[in-house]
Order: C-alpha cells, then sequence, then structure tokens
C-alpha cells in the first residue's frame, strides 16, 4: 500500500469491516436489499450513450473512434452492470480543520472523516460496486465520478489528500447541483460536522430522495465539542468567518451541552423522518468499531426489511 493510500486506509481497520457488507436499505438501480442483483434483465451489456471524458473514469470505456474525429475523449457508457453507485459527499470547510487533543492519532475532523469515507469506499469496491466523491465547501472542489475500476480507490484517497479544509460551506447548495447532477439512483453518503442551518441540510439531502437516492449521513465532531472540556478564560477563534471570543467555558459549559445535545437530536429526529440514515460519530472514536457498528446496524435494517416482504 502506497504512503498515501496508508494516510487514510488503515488494514487493521479494512480487515474488520470487510466482514461485513454495506447494504443498500431501498430499492436502488442494480442493487435490491442488499442482493447483487439487476432489475433491469437483458440490458446489462447493451450500449447507451456517450458522455465526456473526466478524470477518475476507467480509459478501457474511452471510444478512440470518437476520439480519433473529435480530438476530444469520451466514454461509452451501458445500462448498468454494477450492483450499485455510491457517492460520498466530503466537507472541507474550515471548521473540519479542526483537532483537538482527543481526536484519533492527532486526526482533524477533516482527516477522520477521509479516513471513514475511504474506508467504506475501499469497502464498497471490494463488494464490485461503483464508488464516487464530492468534496466541497461553499461549492464542489473535486468531483469523481462513480467507477467500479480497481483503481478508483487511488484516486479518491489522491483527491481527499489535495484538498484541504477552507473556506465556509453551503452543504443545502451542493446537495442541490449534485441531485441533479446524479439522477440516476443510488446510494448518497454525506460526511461532515454538519456546521449549517438545519433546515436548509434537510432540503438538500431530501432533494437527493425525491430522486429515490438513499442517503446516509455521517456527522463527525470532535470529542471536545461534544465535552467541552475547556477550563479557565479561553480565546475561541470562531471556524468559517466567525471571528474571536474570550469567555470563561464553565460559565458555559451546561448551556452549551444542552444546545449540543439538542441539535444532534433534531439532525437525527428529522433525518429519520426524511428516511435519511444518521450516524453520529467523535474523533475520539476508534474507527474500527465506529464503522462496524454503522455497518451491523444497517445489515440489522436491512434483515428487518426483508422479513417484512
Amino acid at each position: 500500500m502506497t504512503s498515501e493510500l496508508r494516510k487514510y486506509l488503515d488494514p487493521k481497520v479494512l480487515n474488520k469491516i470487510t466482514r461485513l457488507d454495506l447494504q443498500a436499505r431501498l430499492v436502488v438501480e442494480g442493487f435490491i436489499s442488499g442482493m447483487h442483483r439487476s432489475p433491469f434483465h437483458g440490458f446489462s451489456v447493451e450500449f447507451a450513450s456517450h458522455r465526456e471524458y473526466v478524470p477518475g473514469d476507467d480509459i478501457k470505456h474511452i471510444d478512440w473512434k470518437v476520439q480519433a474525429r473529435t480530438d476530444r475523449y469520451y466514454i461509452k457508457q451501458y445500462e448498468e452492470e454494477t450492483n450499485l453507485k455510491a457517492t460520498f459527499l466530503l466537507d472541507a470547510s474550515e471548521s473540519m480543520h479542526y483537532g483537538g487533543a482527543e481526536g484519533r492519532e492527532g486526526m482533524t475532523k477533516y482527516g477522520y472523516a477521509c479516513a471513514a469515507a475511504a474506508s467504506l469506499a475501499f469497502l464498497l469496491l471490494q463488494q464490485q460496486d461503483a464508488v464516487g466523491l464530492a468534496v466541497f465547501d461553499e461549492d464542489v472542489r473535486t468531483y469523481l465520478p462513480a467507477s467500479g475500476s480497481p483503481n478508483q480507490i487511488k484516486s479518491i484517497v489522491h483527491a481527499m489528500s489535495v484538498n484541504e479544509p477552507r473556506a465556509k460551506t453551503s452543504i443545502e447548495n451542493v446537495c442541490h447541483s449534485l441531485a441533479e447532477k446524479l439522477p440516476r439512483r443510488g446510494m448518497i453518503c454525506l460526511v461532515s460536522d454538519l456546521f449549517c442551518e438545519i433546515d436548509g441540510l434537510l432540503r438538500g439531502l431530501e432533494h437527493f430522495r425525491h430522486y429515490d437516492h438513499e442517503v446516509l449521513l455521517l456527522h463527525v465532531m470532535d470529542e471536545d465539542e461534544l465535552t467541552f472540556p475547556f477550563q479557565g478564560n479561553t480565546m475561541f477563534m470562531g471556524l468559517e468567518e466567525m471571528g474571536r471570543l474570550i469567555v470563561e467555558p464553565r460559565a458555559l459549559r451546561e448551556g452549551y451541552l444542552e444546545a449540543m445535545e439538542e441539535f444532534c437530536r433534531r439532525v437525527k429526529r428529522q433525518c429519520v423522518a426524511a428516511r435519511i440514515d444518521y450516524k453520529r460519530i467523535s474523533t475520539a472514536d476508534r474507527l474500527d468499531a465506529a464503522l462496524l457498528s454503522f455497518l451491523a446496524a444497517r445489515a440489522a435494517a436491512v434483515r428487518k426489511r426483508g422479513s417484512k416482504r
């Protein structure tokens, strides 16, 4: 494994999570409740259309005859043979740069989020599924269309590595933009600290649900944000252009923790109502344990759904 891959892919974590599957709860195109079976019988190898090549596409699908005529690269698209198309939406706004002392091996929220998303992407590729990535702040910075190529994990990790958290976030606008770009049903996984307005977040995620995507939300927070352990007068430097403030943390702790828990409860409650899978993860959590808990809960939900049919 190259040094860039090792940055976000821990062999010990991968060894544990690959014992489980990342299964779809809902019916999506090419994927029915975790069973590798296509609902489009008879069309799996039929040519459908062309689209322009973008970095990350498998070059074996380039139409060289078209390239010779136009001097541009186009990909042959076929009716889907893959079981699932999953796209990870990775928050790279400035608040994701925070990393407290209790974080996993000194990782920032962004580093932890990258490791979580990369590990799940690796798992999906092992399942012969297709995986894509969108790294965003106010806009989409990097977009890799879903691909099942063995080299896709390298492209994903490279895109994570070259992007550093900066600027504010605009999750709602990014979701609306990508929902129109990904019209075919699949799986969408947003990985973010959710420092945004809740109603806008839900409007953005419900746009994906409108197109029948299955939506997962991994809420990554630093342990400092969940426990507020600060002592003595402390200067807090606001990320995403929020300024600075000197306060006595002990006077604020109780109110802060109540507000934080209410925020998380509200997000989870509204996600459940919209049939969006929500999981909060602390950077102090062992990544393998956090992902195993998440995958096991989804597998149980798939089994429960299947037993009701």
